[in-house]
């Protein structure tokens, strides 16, 4: 079988490696590879599948079926199997076998095509945010985790160098990186989080109604967290005339639904959604920029 990679996952590593990597010609071998060490059948390569890996649906040699991951060391994959194993399924996906190949994970076969995304608006955020609630645990000692500081003091620094070239995102840049100084001043707790939580982060099990996937690891508050779900379906919220106005009210509903502080869950998401949309003009995005900047003026 031809492991071609999906055109979404071939994008979004051009825009975080836009001279090009050799990763991706040497993904066909790598994939044969692990799945004849591992004597897997394959049955699909998952499309459009994520943005940062490539994703098979097999079946091991006792018919089990299971999820082959494949993922650059840029994306983490490492720090990703160390979140996994501590979760160990408590609201994440299983990890089916030990350390292996470094950007190798063999992984529980869950719904891939099945997130909390398909239901209604109300039931999904109700259902992501249980989700979410069960990952915020103590990391592990001497975790091999970036700190929400390390992260986000690598995308400040992008933010003011973007903000330089394009002085009307320049009022938005300073907002957002002022309310992360203010945060980072006294965090209120330091907890293994998922990193980059949304509605389609979060599939359909058979252990569990849901279970999350595709952690990009970090400890910190868990408001930084719950800042990414607020956003979603952000063009939604664009479209509706009262858009501002139900951004606000689900910022106090997360926030009182998972015992978060509103003031540290409304800086987090304006953070995170002007990096995102700084970044999304970098990388030739501007609709995404535009949307995600309009967002992050309403808080």
């Amino acid at each position: 079988m031809v492991f071609e990679p999906p055109k979404r996952l071939v994008r979004a590593l051009g825009e975080t490696a836009p001279d090009g990597d050799d990763w991706l010609e040497k993904l066909p071998e790598a994939a044969q590879r692990a799945v004849e060490l591992r004597e897997l059948t394959v049955e699909r390569v998952q499309v459009p599948g994520g943005r940062s890996s490539l994703v098979l649906l097999v079946r091991a040699a006792d018919g089990t079926p299971a999820v082959l991951k494949l993922a650059p060391g840029r994306a983490r994959p490492e720090a990703e199997r160390a979140a996994l194993a501590h979760w160990a399924g408590r609201g994440a996906v299983q990890l089916l076998e030990p350390p292996s190949a470094e950007g190798v994970l063999l992984l529980e076969r869950l719904h891939p095509d099945v997130s909390v995304r398909s239901l209604p608006e109300a039931k999904a955020l109700l259902e992501a945010a249980g989700t979410l609630r069960r990952l915020w645990v103590e990391p592990p000692a001497g975790f091999p985790f970036e700190t929400v500081a390390e992260r986000t003091g690598r995308q400040a620094e992008a933010m003011r160098a973007r903000a330089g070239t394009e002085p009307e995102v320049a009022p938005l840049v300073d907002l957002a990186l002022a309310a992360r100084e203010e945060l980072l001043a006294a965090p209120p707790e330091h907890r293994l989080l998922h990193g980059t939580f949304r509605q389609s982060k979060v599939l359909g099990g058979e252990r569990m109604p849901w279970l999350a996937v595709g952690p990009d690891p970090v400890v910190g508050e868990c408001a930084f967290d719950l800042a990414r779900l607020v956003r979603d379906r952000v063009e939604d919220l664009i479209a509706q005339p009262s858009g501002a106005a139900t951004t606000r009210r689900r910022v106090k509903r997360l926030a009182e639904s998972l015992d978060v502080d509103q003031e540290r869950l409304r800086g987090w998401t304006l953070f995170r959604a002007v990096e995102s949309g700084v970044r999304a003009g970098r990388v030739g995005r501007p609709r995404d920029a535009e949307l995600l900047l309009e967002f992050a003026s309403w808080l």
